[in-house]
């Protein structure tokens, strides 16, 4: 349904945006055996063996319509008002140029002119972000090149096929969410990769439905109109491709953003832990069935949860009745790497309470209320999300599940943008991996910090993760 058409829908939506943003209470973040699961290279090595030898339908989820821009925000901020800051990444940037793969594709006449120090530094980066030169800032960021391998020049698009084919010998399934503006190149891409590969693999993708778009207010609560006089939508936040990811029919999803990748030199890791999760979904969801079946379901679930942590402790099984015991296990499941916290932006494991439960979700900080008890269990936190997922959609019978029936629409953020220098609000939907999951059967697993590389700025290009003879 269209919002910009429908009175009821513009309604709740201003409803939602100018009323106080849902907060999630923690309790405590999930900490290593609380919560958390660290299995030794013995216990992984049979989820892997599980993984191996299994015959399920694999999938790869990957969100991938964002711009290359925010890598370069750097050279923007220092062409527009430079600053010590902005001065000394512009520096490395320039120092290491030709360290970056997207300097090969440089006509030769340039770089020699980037060697010889005979450009000027706003015609160079503008030839590099802008859409008259490469277009680095204008391409998604899947299209950047990232990484020099032996003869070829590779995007992430391109190493995430290489990567995902390289976790087993079956036929692999990859669906990427993109911007239809770019189609055709990341069709193109694609297709080059395939070809080298010989491997056979089926990769499609789709677009975040505008129908889920968000609908924009100022500050005086009435709709923003855009330039051509309709009301103004903007994207709902990646929780809007929970429709996205709700239409793939697969055994085991792999759910990674588009540029968490390695150098091919350096991915084996990265690898290895896919098989890992892979094989605990097929695992838990095995040993699920069993126990709700055994003589002694309750007894057996309560054993299960003190090995994988899937609900609160403190639960007594004992006390559900037949529909609670259903109702907590047919779910869909999702076993989340997590990696130890070292500082970065973005969300984490928690515990947290709501009408009495406890459960465990991933927590933004935008979530949390402005006291200080909250921010001190918010900075507490010993791990990290880096959206490491091996997620069933299934449930423990093989039926597949309605995942709107599982996500919570009262996790929602309000967003503050500007829009035509006026300030406008509207709401995001629950964050894919918060609210869209949030009744989810969830497991968090440490996994090694190698297999969190994202490239977040092109810097983060220059770290040995992302270098061949590193």
């Amino acid at each position: 349904m269209d919002p910009k058409n429908n009175e009821t829908i513009i309604a709740k939506h201003k409803e939602l945006v100018f009323q106080k943003q849902p907060e999630i209470n923690l309790v405590s973040p999930c900490r290593l055996n609380d919560g958390i699961i660290r299995h030794s290279d013995f216990e992984k090595n049979r989820f892997k063996v599980k993984f191996n030898n299994g015959n399920q339908k694999i999938h790869f989820f990957i969100p991938a319509s964002g711009t290359g821009s925010r890598m370069f925000k750097f050279l923007y901020e220092f062409l527009a008002d430079p600053n010590e800051e902005t001065r000394s990444k512009t520096e490395r940037f320039l120092n290491a140029i030709e360290s970056f793969a997207f300097f090969e594709l440089l006509p030769f006449s340039l770089k020699r002119k980037v060697r010889e120090y005979d450009i000027s530094l706003d015609d160079f980066v503008s030839y590099l972000l802008k859409p008259n030169g490469l277009g680095l800032g204008v391409i998604p960021k899947g299209l950047v090149p990232f990484h020099r391998s032996r003869s070829f020049i590779l995007n992430a698009f391109q190493e995430q096929l290489l990567q995902g084919l390289r976790i087993k010998e079956d036929e692999i399934n990859f669906h990427f969410t993109i911007n239809k503006a770019h189609e055709e190149e990341i069709k193109e891409a694609l297709d080059s990769i395939r070809q080298l590969t010989g491997r056979q693999c089926n990769i499609d993708w789709s677009e975040q439905d505008p129908s889920t778009n968000s609908i924009a207010f100022d500050k005086d609560k009435n709709v923003v109109l855009d330039e051509k006089g309709e009301v103004l939508t903007r994207p709902s936040g990646h929780g809007a491709l929970l429709k996205n990811l709700n239409a793939i029919e697969s055994d085991i999803i792999f759910i990674k953003n588009i540029d968490n990748i390695q150098h091919e030199a350096h991915s084996q890791a990265s690898i290895e832990n896919l098989r890992y999760l892979g094989g605990m979904v097929e695992v838990v969801k095995t040993e699920l069935k069993e126990a709700l079946e055994s003589e002694n379901p309750r007894g057996q679930l309560a054993a299960l949860n003190l090995l994988y942590h899937f609900t609160n402790p403190s639960l007594d099984f004992e006390k559900l009745s037949d529909d609670e015991l259903h109702a907590l296990i047919y779910r869909p499941i999702r076993i989340c790497g997590m990696v130890r916290n070292e500082g970065q932006p973005g969300g984490g494991p928690f515990w947290v309470e709501e009408n009495g439960k406890q459960s465990k979700q991933i927590v933004e900080k935008s979530q949390i209320g402005k006291d200080g008890n909250q921010y001190r269990l918010m900075v507490q936190s010993q791990y990290f999300n880096p959206v490491l997922m091996a997620i069933s959609t299934k449930d423990i019978d093989g039926k597949k599940l309605d995942l709107n029936d599982f996500a919570d629409p009262n996790k929602y953020f309000i967003v503050e943008k500007t829009y035509k220098e006026k300030d406008i609000r509207f709401i995001e939907r629950p964050g894919l991996w918060n609210g869209s999951m949030s009744d989810w059967l969830s497991i968090f697993v440490e996994v090694p910090t190698e297999t969190f590389t994202p490239v977040k700025t092109v810097l983060d290009l220059l770290n040995k993760s992302h270098i061949e003879q590193a």
